[in-house]
């Protein structure tokens, strides 16, 4: 097959779908025994789980950096087993966690790299790495020449992003894409990372150890536990107001009813239509869709026991009171 991947939505997103796959070792480890899971088009969905417990095996897998032992691997309608795996990782974003970027190369050069291999011209291959250049924040003018040494760490993973990009993959896999950076870069890239995603709506595939990251940024979670067994496959909210199983109860910790907060919205359907306070026009002011954890802080901050909340066109729709905040955790 010409690993040319089929069955994308409007977007180029291809669906995942992984069938009972496997991984046994040649020394008989079993990094992973039997994994299900459909990830549909443009959703990022999270593999988390503790040391050991194959989230990296997995991702691997799906571009064939390790052939599964058992198991079948769609991406759209195609077996990956059953595609040439060069032509396959050119078609697969692969970001991991410490870059990877040619150190004697330019950054334009570096974004390029899959474009070139693909034979494209030189002009394509340059407005191109512009192109993503200016996408993940970088100015072209001021970046392309640069070497990655000159770069900060945060910087060199945007690169890194952005050369996963640069042939429009179907399917993005990040492997701890943003554990190597300091915690205040770090949450600048996710930040911006949203920002791409939501613009370019790719399959993403991320692995990561830090939970709360995994609740930021995921459309789904996957929760593993050792062998790859899979233990709860949900929306963030879903999973941290009903652990499934006593195993991610332990993982999402005590502090899950705060997590919880930081990915619920203020919805219509926690408004009151009239605060208990006598002047509503001097309450603090909320969106709607603002995090139930942003509302909860505006409101402890200012000492009000209730916001106002406004819709897109700043019109108020009701009021929130900590209590229905508190009860929704």
């Amino acid at each position: 097959m010409d690993g040319t991947v089929r069955d994308t939505d409007a977007d180029g997103a291809a669906a995942i779908t992984l069938t009972d796959i496997g991984k046994q070792f040649p020394d008989g480890t079993r990094a992973v025994q039997s994994l299900s899971l459909e990830i549909p088009a443009g959703q990022l969905v999270v593999l988390i789980g503790p040391s050991g417990c194959g989230k990296s095996t997995v991702l691997r897998m799906i571009n064939r950096l390790i052939e599964p032992t058992t198991g079948r691997i769609m991406l759209g309608d195609e077996d990956v087993t059953q595609v040439d795996p060069v032509l396959l990782r050119r078609r697969i974003g692969y970001v991991i966690q410490h870059v990877g970027l040619f150190p004697h190369q330019t950054i334009r050069a570096n974004v390029g790299t899959v474009p070139r291999l693909l034979g494209w011209q030189r002009d394509r291959i340059r407005r191109r790495a512009d192109e993503l250049l200016d996408l993940v924040g970088l100015e072209p003018g001021r970046y392309g020449k640069r070497y990655p040494h000159e770069l900060s760490g945060g910087q060199r993973q945007r690169v890194g992003v952005a050369r996963a990009l640069a042939a429009d993959p179907v399917v993005l896999l990040m492997d701890e894409p943003f554990s190597a950076v300091d915690p205040i870069a770090r949450g600048r890239l996710q930040e911006e990372f949203l920002r791409l995603q939501a613009e370019v709506r790719k399959t993403i595939v991320l692995v990561t150890h830090d939970l709360d990251e995994a609740v930021r940024l995921g459309d789904r979670i996957a929760v593993l536990s050792e062998g790859g067994r899979l233990e709860q496959y949900a929306a963030p909210a879903e999973l941290l107001g009903g652990p499934a199983t006593p195993f991610v109860t332990e993982f999402v910790g005590a502090d899950r009813a705060i997590r919880r907060l930081a990915v619920t919205p203020v919805s219509r359907e926690l408004l009151d239509d009239e605060p208990a306070d006598p002047d509503p026009a001097g309450l603090p002011t909320l969106a709607l869709g603002t995090s139930l954890y942003d509302a909860l802080a505006r409101l402890l901050v200012t000492g009000a026991e209730h916001a106002r909340v406004v819709d897109d066109a700043d019109q108020p729709v009701g009021v929130v009171s900590r209590r229905r905040i508190l009860d929704a955790s």
